[in-house]
């Protein structure tokens, strides 16, 4: 493991925040490089503190602890990712034999110097108990190969030499501060201390110092792994087992993980469950694990500390199959789930019971799948939980190979996976609101380069969805990417590109859409053209072509999508943009109304057809949606030119002239079209096969 440490490099970035103490902003140096590395620390793992003499309000001198704030990562840390604590106060509790969750959590509050600091870390007191000024702790994986085994605490004392202290298993806050206290006033030349399934603290007066223990003693642990391990391979084979390419196909690890997604989605019906979100590593050497003999020994037993299990559960779950027929996959995939739910409610019970505690049982399904020959699938109600616990799950995978090599590999005890997984003060790392109307739902939104798939997409992205930008022009949809991501997290937003009048095209582009997110619960049509003539001056030709678009591109979404929700087995909602022609069509305007009018009439067919899956579809019929500067309409790019010269009018005017043409003299932008879509979608009423008008009321346009 290499030392990153740089004077001149921590020294330029000390500068960049002249506003907080060096002593802090040097802190902040060394844990970025301890984030930096994933063999240290994940997602919020891991913790460090400085203690600093500095002023109060009333200029009186007092001793503050700067703790890593609960859940930041030590990665992108900031100043402000620390929280600041009055360090006597906490000091004085050394004296307490015993001190409650409760007690504690309150102690952690009262003595934060910023009221609206982040909620400390959880080793906050281990942190104020040992007196020096920096303090490192990791979760590094070297030393919880080394811990998690027979014997574990003789064999870090063999690989990381005297100057170590290793104490056993200790729940996390009052009473791993006091072991570890303890055992540094037996020996306080002490350099670091390891906890059993744990992981490391290092500790100096010096920030370099402390970092470069923590480098040196894991850089000792792996090279002591590498030796024991030798040339011994990690993964073995049988000949069974299907490790080529061939059958790692792309479509039929999507109509798996459609399949798995939609059986962990839970709730009281079939309109208001929970869904997740995947994430997929299929990499060779996630690949190779899920194959290997050693795959469900990698799942059966659980984490490498108990600090992951809040992210990904304890076990993960392994299918060593995948059924051809989709009935047989449903089938397989509910006995597994089901299977997986039972187990870990009978883990709950089991452990609530032994430790007399009353704790409200969590969900029961599974966060890891590792699937035989394809690697692993990850979920988690948003995306960045899905590759939060695949990052974890991952990184554990290759450290339990590498732990099982080495030999007698000793799984985690359930009363400690279960003591950290209910414990509140662990629990606070996913506080989070109410969820979001449709998070965990995935949109796909046709046509989306332009200004109505524009308004959808902000619509359905503030709403809480993932969301897949298709379109067949790559330019336009990367430009209503990029400003997309200025307001929303860029790994809800994705991008598409296909053709719409090509089956075979769309049906690929659901299968791309699976494996980025696990499927599809919202589908929104609206990719459109149109051309302006009469039919006698109307090309056959370009009818054709907006018949194949508006039409034939409808149908083929909705046809490609159907398969998608029988595995789901979820509902879901499908919302076509139709036009106010389909009432109320124009001279000029055969072909596009024409085309629109079929496409709201297979619409009907479709919400006839689909209803005994739980899938509505409903119509909306927009009129004269012209878009901004930002991000403009297609069609009035194409037809407005024409529809100018034909009334005499500018741009301006002709904008005039559509608002004054209806009822209410309003405007139709693209988020009143997104509006409507977000009605449907969020199932907000029982409502299918119904057209809703979004047009400022045209008499003629009246549904009827």
């Amino acid at each position: 493991m290499k030392n990153l440490f740089n004077i001149e490099q921590s020294r330029s970035f000390i500068s960049n925040f002249p506003k907080h103490p060096e002593d802090l902003a040097l802190r902040v140096y060394t844990s970025r490089l301890l984030g930096s590395n994933s063999n240290l620390v994940l997602h919020g793992g891991g913790n460090t503190s400085v203690k600093i003499n500095m002023p109060d309000i009333t200029g009186e001198s007092k001793n503050v602890i700067f703790v890593k704030g609960s859940g930041a990562d030590l990665k992108f840390v900031d100043p402000e990712g620390f929280t600041g604590l009055d360090l006597e106060p906490l000091r004085k509790l050394r004296v307490i034999e015993k001190l409650t969750e409760e007690e504690m959590d309150n102690q952690l509050r009262i003595h934060r110097i910023w009221a609206d600091s982040p909620d400390p870390s959880v080793e906050t007191v281990v942190h104020a108990f040992l007196p020096h000024k920096y303090i490192d702790h990791t979760h590094a994986d070297a030393i919880l190969i080394l811990t998690n085994r027979v014997n574990g605490d003789a064999i870090v004392e063999e690989a990381l030499g005297k100057n170590v202290v290793v104490i056993p298993y200790i729940m996390s806050g009052f009473p791993l501060a006091k072991s570890i206290l303890n055992a540094y006033e037996k020996n306080p030349d002490i350099e670091a201390v390891v906890v059993m399934n744990h992981g490391i603290f290092t500790f100096s007066d010096d920030a370099e110092i402390s970092y470069r223990k923590m480098i040196d003693f894991v850089t000792r642990a792996e090279a002591f792994i590498m030796e024991k391990v030798g040339d011994k391979p990690v993964m073995s084979f049988s000949t069974n087992q299907v490790t080529n390419q061939a059958k790692n196909s792309g479509t039929t690890l999507a109509r798996l993980v459609q399949a798995i997604r939609g059986a962990c989605a839970y709730g009281n019906d079939r309109a208001g469950k929970q869904r997740f979100y995947v994430e997929i590593r299929n990499n060779s050497q996630m690949v190779g694990a899920s194959a290997s003999k050693e795959a469900e020994f990698l799942c059966r037993t659980g984490v490498l500390t108990p600090d992951h299990v809040i992210r990904t559960k304890n076990r993960m779950l392994y299918i060593d199959s995948i059924p051809e027929k989709d009935d047989d996959l449903k089938n397989y995939i509910d006995n597994l789930i089901a299977s997986y739910k039972k187990a870990y409610h009978k883990y709950f019970i089991t452990q609530s019971k032994a430790k007399g505690v009353e704790r409200k049982e969590m969900d029961p399904l599974p966060r890891i799948v590792l699937v035989s020959g394809f690697g692993l699938v990850a979920l988690g109600y948003t995306k960045t939980d899905a590759v939060i616990a695949a990052d974890i799950g991952e990184q554990t995978i290759k450290a339990k190979l590498y732990g099982n090599a080495f030999g007698d590999y000793l799984p985690i005890s359930d009363s400690h996976i279960f003591d950290m997984e209910y414990w509140p003060l662990q629990l606070k790392k996913l506080k989070k609101s109410l969820p979001s109307l449709l998070e965990g739902q995935v949109a796909m939104i046709t046509g989306a380069g332009g200004a109505i798939g524009f308004g959808i997409a902000k619509r359905l992205l503030k709403a809480g969805a993932a969301v897949v930008l298709s379109d067949i022009n790559e330019q336009r949809l990367c430009k209503v990417r990029s400003i997309l991501s200025e307001e929303f997290n860029s790994n809800r937003i994705a991008i598409q590109v296909f053709d719409v009048t090509d089956y075979d095209s769309a049906k690929n582009a659901l299968v791309k859409i699976a494996l980025k997110f696990g499927g599809i619960d919202i589908l929104v049509p609206n990719a459109g053209i149109a051309c302006v003539a009469t039919i006698e001056d109307l090309n056959p030709d370009k009818f054709d072509q907006v018949i194949d678009v508006n039409l034939k591109g409808t149908f083929n979404v909705i046809k490609a999508a159907v398969p998608v929700f029988k595995r789901q087995n979820t509902g879901g909602n499908i919302v076509v943009i139709s036009s106010k022609n389909v009432f109320d069509p124009g001279a000029a305007f055969g072909a596009y109304s024409a085309s629109k009018a079929g496409a709201h009439q297979i619409s009907k067919i479709a919400a006839m057809e689909l209803a005994s899956i739980g899938v509505k579809v409903n119509m909306i019929n927009p009129d004269a949606v012209f878009g901004d500067d930002s991000v403009s309409s297609q069609l009035w790019d194409l037809i407005g030119p024409d529809r100018m010269k034909s009334r005499g009018l500018d741009a301006d005017g002709l904008k005039e002239y559509y608002r004054n043409r209806n009822l209410l003299k309003e405007s139709v932008t693209a988020e009143h079209v997104g509006n409507a879509v977000l009605f449907f979608a969020s199932d907000q009423t029982p409502t299918t096969g119904a057209s809703l008008p979004v047009d400022g009321g045209i008499v003629a346009a009246f549904p009827r």
